[in-house]
């Protein structure tokens, strides 16, 4: 912990946090001219009023595949590719408040060691990729406090999956926003404020990895690193890329919200150890880490290069299952759930997904509906809010009661206002997992049911 930062108001701590930032992104050269005084709803044309046209050209016309390539080339260096992502970072933190720290020093000199070898040192060599909040990187002496007051000053190693991407030859070069808690679907904290949506910044980006895809919304990345500390197990395109964390959402819905591509893989398939978060240790309900990126590629190249390293060698808890390449070898079967048994989405919701499964059919995809309210996705919700907050919130609350900080509507929301959530005993957790366990083979069953008529299982569940 940082000298200084046990006493003090929660106002005061998280002043802190905000001016780290803002000196971080003061670092900027040269200084950024041209960003409105007033912002527009839509901020995707400020970049292009900011930036040269050599920088809106390497972060806006290729993608991370066409980079990589450049950079095994020498056509493109690794110093010039990260100084163009930093100056479009520092342009996303201005239009969207997405960052908590941009890496100007440690990214341009990781990026100019790089460029010095005379070979590259793996896959992603010289590719920047950025982080969410609350995990470390090599190469520099960082704190972290995952959206919690309490934790401001907390010093932060680097985790086994930021480890991978760097011995692969990436450049870290910016941190991103996760709300209070890193379990809410939008993000804002105590710390840093709202996080806007780069596309209208009436709206939100999502969350938890909102900062993530705000960053990659606006082009400010291509590839990021983003890990969910909600309820991990213990020892747990401004971008080109980067890494999302996802137990209910947190890749799924900021990668929805901001146009970007996000992969949820299943849990213990990927490190999740390191980091700073809450309830360590719980086992009820997992949380995975994921890609997010502004191709689809990206995703593939991602999950080769991490499982490649063999990471259950480190973390035992991890699944030992290389990245399988997978060949369709017959049209999709897509099963569309048009509503869930529980809340009927609005009008233009159901528009969209109606004029995706006709884009579906033209494709050549077959299209079922999904009887949705056979499964009881109410009975469902009660037994993963009950797995969210074993504890019933004392954890995650005291750490806000800690600090003195306000609790914020959404985490009231998840801690204080479902009726699941309660301080359980180890009976019924042993019940709740049961009924967990019951709920996913029925859930299971359900989808396998699907190839009854014509022998095909469904693939996807729209």
């Amino acid at each position: 912990m940082v000298a200084g930062l046990d006493s003090g108001s929660w106002q005061d701590k998280a002043a802190v946090a905000r001016k780290l930032r803002d000196n971080s992104v003061s670092k900027v050269k040269p200084p950024l001219r041209g960003i409105p005084d007033t912002l527009p709803p839509n901020s995707q044309s400020i970049p292009k009023l900011v930036l040269t046209p050599r920088e809106v050209e390497l972060t806006e016309n290729y993608t991370v595949h066409q980079l990589l390539a450049k950079l095994r080339s020498r056509e493109l260096s690794s110093e010039e590719l990260t100084r163009a992502f930093l100056r479009r970072a520092a342009v996303a933190q201005a239009t969207t408040n997405c960052l908590t720290e941009l890496l100007w020093d440690d990214a341009i000199d990781r990026a100019r060691y790089l460029d010095s070898l005379p070979a590259p040192i793996g896959p992603l060599h010289g590719l920047p990729v950025s982080i969410k909040e609350h995990q470390g990187t090599k190469g520099s002496n960082q704190t972290a406090n995952g959206s919690y007051v309490a934790y401001v000053g907390k010093f932060q190693g680097s985790t086994l999956l930021c480890d991978i991407l760097w011995d692969a030859g990436c450049v870290h070069f910016a941190r991103t926003a996760q709300p209070q808690t890193i379990m809410h679907l939008e993000t804002e904290s105590n710390i840093y404020g709202r996080t806007v949506n780069p596309y209208n910044r009436d709206l939100t980006p999502g969350g938890s990895s909102g900062g993530e895809s705000a960053l990659l919304g606006i082009r400010g990345s291509l590839f990021v690193c983003y890990i969910v500390k909600g309820a991990l197990k213990a020892n747990a395109n401004c971008a080109s890329q980067g890494v999302g964390g996802d137990i209910g959402g947190s890749i799924r819905v900021p990668a929805a919200h901001c146009g970007i591509y996000g992969f949820k893989p299943s849990a213990q398939r990927l490190p999740i150890a390191g980091g700073t978060g809450h309830m360590f240790g719980r086992e009820c309900i997992l949380a995975t880490n994921g890609p997010m990126a502004t191709d689809r590629d990206s995703l593939e190249l991602f999950m080769e290069v991490v499982l490649a390293a063999e990471p259950w060698r480190l973390e035992p808890s991890i699944r030992v299952a290389p990245w399988r390449p997978y060949q369709f070898t017959k049209p999709l079967k897509i099963a569309v759930q048009w509503w869930d048994g529980v809340v009927m989405p609005h009008p233009p919701m159901l528009r969209a997904l109606h004029e995706v499964s006709e884009a579906c059919k033209r494709a050549g995809m077959t299209i079922v509906n999904w009887d949705s309210e056979a499964l009881d996705h109410k009975t469902g919700w009660d037994i993963l809010s009950a797995l969210y907050y074993p504890d019933g919130g004392r954890e995650v609350l005291g750490l806000l009661e800690k600090a003195g900080e306000p609790v914020l509507p959404l985490t009231t929301f998840i801690t204080k206002e479902q009726p699941n959530v309660k301080d359980r005993s180890i009976h019924e957790m042993w019940k709740l997992c049961a009924e967990r366990e019951a709920y996913r083979t029925a859930y299971a069953r359900h989808w396998s049911s699907t190839a009854d008529q014509d022998g095909q299982e469904v693939d996807v569940i729209l």
